[in-house]
């Protein structure tokens, strides 16, 4: 049987536990550019938006891109925060279903149909940066200067 004492001890190190798990989980779940991407695989995806997914840690857009053989290519491009896209004043409603965009980004490692986005242009010539800032991508060492 736990006395009194033993109980206080086993709660104490099951908050413990939990507070060092929960330090654990965003850890994973966030990566760095070169973690999932290839710096040298640059691509330029043009096409309509079929899907936005404004979600933290990262929005995802969704293209139809027309491959080489003129087949249809879904391709999901990954954004900064949402908040980081808002602070650029790229808004949830401002990428449209149906709208045709160009995104310059770099293809996945695994050379899959995912990209990490840089900066997207609407048809109207609008640019905006895409990308999050301090991943180590290429584009965010060349605005600081490495």
């Amino acid at each position: 049987m736990i006395n009194k004492e033993g109980m206080i001890r086993l709660q104490a190190v099951a908050v413990a536990l939990g507070l060092l798990l929960a330090g654990v989980v965003p850890v994973n779940a966030h990566h760095a550019f070169g973690a999932e991407f290839d710096p040298n695989r640059p691509l330029i995806l043009k096409g309509p938006v079929v899907r936005v997914e404004w979600v933290n840690p990262h929005t995802w857009i969704h293209l139809e891109v027309t491959d080489e053989s003129g087949g249809k290519e879904i391709w999901m491009v990954e954004g900064g925060t949402p908040n980081s896209l808002l602070r650029r004043g790229l808004k949830r409603d401002t990428i449209k279903i149906g709208q045709v965009i160009v995104v310059d980004g770099y293809q996945a490692k695994d050379r899959s149909n995912r990209a990490n986005g840089r900066d997207v242009t609407f048809e109207d010539g609008r640019k905006f940066f895409l990308g999050s800032s301090g991943t180590g991508a290429p584009y965010d060492k060349e605005r600081r200067g490495q």
